[in-house]
């Protein structure tokens, strides 16, 4: 199944009741989604996590997660918090909240050997780079993430400035499946996300900042259902 990761980053359109309501969205566009084709997952920030997670029933992340075990780390976002609040998965690593290799490798050791009842506990390592995804993907988290940075929040989408790169990406992760990002923003771009064999996209401005996010994203997967 094709997956839309929509990341509610800081904005204030997506804080708080507004974080809400975008989930809701989120959840009532996938069940549409082109027959089962395609699946919309709100990533949100820490501190918005359990209302959403209270009022809808698809999966939730989390934009980032320390390994910290519980104790005297104030600030920290403790994996026992956020499964005690009801995240399915996590970022780590993305260009906005980049941390070192050692640490998230500690992060996924730390998620690996819980004693928590963590069912599918999902993690997406981000990397702006095919040089940094040569390295990352050894340690095998369950998504890979390519963004180049500089595109991040621009009209030029990654699947039109450089479509070898994402070819090369899916041969790098080795089966792991790969999320694209970067300047997504319209139907076609998921389209070619799918073909050059990215499983699924990593959006954010497109969706939550636009006038009517519904129909933003009622635009971006009405091509997946024929494709």
């Amino acid at each position: 199944m094709f997956k839309i990761f929509i990341n509610f980053k800081t904005y204030s359109q997506a804080t708080g009741e507004n974080a809400v309501k975008l989930a809701k969205i989120c959840e009532g566009i996938g069940s549409l989604g082109g027959s089962g084709r395609v699946e919309i997952i709100p990533v949100v920030q820490a501190v918005d996590l359990f209302r959403i997670t209270t009022e809808v029933k698809i999966p939730v992340w989390v934009q980032h997660l320390d390994p910290q075990l519980p104790g005297p780390f104030t600030g920290w976002e403790n994996l026992e918090a956020i499964i005690e609040a009801g995240a399915a998965g996590t970022l780590l690593n993305h260009s906005e909240h980049q941390v070192s290799p050692g640490t998230i490798k500690q992060t996924l050791a730390r998620i690996r050997n819980s004693k928590l009842k963590i069912r599918n506990f999902q993690v997406m390592v981000c990397c702006k780079t095919l040089g940094q995804m040569e390295r990352l993907v050894k340690l095998k988290p369950d998504f890979i993430a390519y963004e180049i940075s500089e595109l991040i929040a621009s009209n030029t989408s990654i699947t039109d400035s450089n479509p070898k790169a994402i070819q090369h990406a899916v041969e790098i992760c080795k089966g792991i499946p790969l999320i694209v990002g970067a300047g997504i923003h319209k139907a076609e771009d998921l389209v070619k996300a799918k073909k050059f064999g990215a499983k699924g996209v990593l959006i954010s401005s497109a969706v939550v900042l636009a006038e009517n996010p519904k129909n933003k994203l009622l635009e971006l997967i009405k091509l997946l259902s024929v494709n």
